[in-house]
C-alpha cells in the first residue's frame, strides 16, 4: 500500500491526539500502529487493508502446504482470512490466518500483526452475539512445542458459554488434540470423516451473511 503525502498528513492529525506524541513519524509501521491503538480504545479504525467480505479475492487459500476450498473461507482482508473448521470445538470454532504463508507469529510485518488481531475482533464480536455466548477464547500455538503442526499462524477463535467445559483450562489441551487431527486431516485430496465439504460450505455462507 503506498499513500500520497497529502494522505498521510491527514491520517497524522487525526492520530497525533490519540496517541499523545510530541511527533508522529509519517511512515507505513507508525500508521498501521496507531490504527491499532485507536481500535483499542474504541475508536473509528480507516485500515484501507479491510475489505468486505463480499468482495473476496478469488484466488487460492492456503494454509500451511494445504489448499483451502474457497468455500471455506467466509471473511477476508488484503492480508488475513477467517475459515471454518474441519474439526470444530465448540460451535462457531473458527481459524483466523494470515494469507501470506508465515510460521511463527514473530515473523509477521507490523501491517499484518494490526490486520490479524484487528480480523480476530471483529470476527469474535460477530461469532459470539451469533452463537448466543457469553466470552471468547483466543488461542495461538506459536512453534511446534506450544502444540503447533500446521506451520502457518493461525489464531483459534471459540465462542464460550457457562458449562462448555468441566474444568475450563481443559479447552487448551482439547485445542492441542484437535491441532494434531487437523494436520492429519486438511488434504483435499484424503476423504473428511467428521465433516463434509458441504457441511463446512453452509457454515460459511451463515457466516459470510454476517459481514455482508
Amino acid at each position: 500500500m503506498i499513500l500520497r503525502h497529502s494522505e498521510l498528513k491527514v491520517l497524522v492529525k487525526i492520530f497525533t491526539p490519540v496517541v499523545r506524541s510530541p511527533s508522529v513519524q509519517i511512515s507505513r509501521r507508525s500508521f498501521f500502529t496507531n490504527i491499532c491503538f485507536a481500535s483499542s480504545r474504541g475508536l473509528r479504525t480507516f485500515s484501507t487493508t479491510i475489505t468486505r467480505s463480499c468482495e473476496m479475492e478469488s484466488e487460492a487459500y492456503t494454509f500451511g502446504p494445504y489448499k483451502i476450498d474457497l468455500k471455506e473461507v467466509f471473511y477476508s482482508t488484503s492480508l488475513s482470512y477467517a475459515m471454518v473448521n474441519l474439526r470444530p470445538l465448540l460451535p462457531g470454532h473458527v481459524l483466523v490466518c494470515p494469507r501470506r504463508e508465515v510460521k511463527r507469529f514473530a515473523d509477521l510485518t507490523p501491517d499484518e500483526t494490526c490486520d490479524l488481531w484487528l480480523t480476530a475482533q471483529k470476527i469474535g464480536s460477530q461469532l459470539e452475539k451469533y452463537h448466543k455466548a457469553s466470552s471468547l477464547t483466543l488461542a495461538i500455538q506459536d512453534g511446534p512445542q506450544a502444540g503447533q503442526t500446521v506451520p502457518h499462524v493461525h489464531i483459534h477463535i471459540l465462542p464460550r458459554k457457562g458449562g462448555d467445559f468441566e474444568k475450563n483450562d481443559e479447552i487448551y489441551d482439547a485445542i492441542d488434540v484437535k491441532e494434531k487431527e487437523l494436520a492429519q486431516k486438511l488434504d483435499l485430496d484424503k476423504d473428511r470423516k467428521d465433516r463434509t465439504l458441504d457441511e463446512m460450505s453452509q457454515e460459511a455462507e451463515a457466516y459470510r451473511a454476517l459481514f455482508a
